[in-house]
């Protein structure tokens, strides 16, 4: 079992939720217990309609370095193929509000997939990102190997996954494993300035444009233009449309209600 302090949560910042993961001894290891509660607190936040938006940091010093080494050397094969991660992680993949990973030191393994699973990557100058499973006889068991490649391409994604090497901050940039670079002071604070921002946007806008996007990895072109305009027809439809609008030709700021 988890301590519950293992998983931070700063529910006081208005639309934006701050998690933290914290087992600073472990590296923030992502037990099972600790995924299972970084699952559930985001159930929390779906269902939350003051929510907009979601940060999610290891802090200052380290994002996760990997699995619970100790719950995989007793893992065998049946043991893997039952294991409960695999609906956390199903669970945090299909969150349908703005999830942002602000990332520093270290970003491995597990911890990698966990910040691919989230929309966008604020990476601190010390952050290090990559894929070393290949180090213990293993590969990538929660979409390290579908999700690099759509990220960063497949030669680099072959080059991480087969090596175990790691990407350097500003590598991962270039490559578009993240989005901006930051200092590492700085890192959690611009993630939280960018969730702001985006959480004053139309919540019924934001869940329906992150689903076009992923829709993109996932449909043909033709498909996917079709979702697409099917989500911008339902929008024209909507209060906050109607809201947008009018905030923009009376000069003011939008309130946005989610419909």
């Amino acid at each position: 079992m988890a301590d519950t302090t293992d998983l931070l949560v700063d529910r006081a910042r208005g639309a934006v939720w701050l998690l933290t993961l914290n087992r600073p001894a472990a590296h923030n290891a992502l037990s099972t217990p600790l995924l299972g509660m970084v699952a559930a607190t985001l159930a929390e936040a779906e269902q939350d309609e003051a929510v907009r938006a979601v940060v999610l940091t290891g802090g200052p010093d380290c994002f996760a370095a990997g699995a619970d080494i100790g719950e995989l050397a007793d893992k065998d094969e049946a043991g893997a193929e039952a294991d409960p991660r695999v609906a956390h992680w199903e669970t945090i993949r299909r969150f349908p509000k703005p999830l942002i990973a602000a990332v520093n030191g270290w970003c491995l393994g597990g911890g990698n997939e966990l910040a691919m699973a989230c929309d966008t990557v604020i990476a601190g100058d010390n952050a290090s990102f990559g894929q070393p499973e290949i180090n213990l006889a293993l590969l990538p068991g929660a979409g390290g190997t579908q999700l690099l490649p759509r990220l960063v391409g497949k030669p680099l994604a072959m080059k991480l996954i087969l090596s175990g090497k790691p990407l350097s901050a500003a590598e991962a940039v270039a490559a578009g494993l993240a989005a901006e670079l930051a200092p590492a002071a700085e890192t959690i604070g611009r993630a939280l300035d960018l969730a702001a921002r985006i959480a004053e946007k139309s919540p019924l806008a934001l869940r329906l444009a992150k689903q076009a996007v992923l829709a993109a990895y996932e449909l043909p072109l033709a498909d996917g233009l079709a979702f697409e305009r099917d989500g911008f027809a339902r929008l024209c439809g909507s209060a906050d449309k109607r809201e947008g609008v009018a905030a923009f030709r009376e000069k003011r700021r939008p309130r946005f209600v989610g419909r």
